[in-house]
C-alpha cells in the first residue's frame, strides 16, 4: 500500500486542492508533493491528515493486515 498515492487520490475525491491542505498543515505546498511520494508516513502525520480530511487512514493499514493474516 502506497499511503502517498491514497491520500493524493482522496484530496482529489473530496475537490480539494494541493495549496489547500499545505494551508491545513501549515507548511509549503511543495512538502505535500513529498507526502504524495511516500510510500509510508509517520503516524502522527497520518492522524493530522485523517483530522483535516475527516478519514481514517489507518481503516486501511487495518484491513492490509487482517487480509495478510487470513
Amino acid at each position: 500500500m502506497h499511503i502517498g498515492r491514497i491520500l493524493r487520490q482522496k484530496l482529489e475525491e473530496e475537490g480539494k486542492t494541493v495549496t489547500w491542505l499545505a494551508v491545513e498543515l501549515g507548511c509549503h505546498r511543495t512538502n505535500v508533493y513529498h507526502l504524495f511520494a511516500k510510500y509510508s508516513i509517520d503516524t502522527q502525520m497520518l492522524q493530522r491528515l485523517c483530522l483535516i480530511l475527516n478519514y481514517n487512514f489507518f481503516l486501511l493499514y487495518e484491513k492490509e493486515v487482517a487480509d495478510k493474516i487470513k
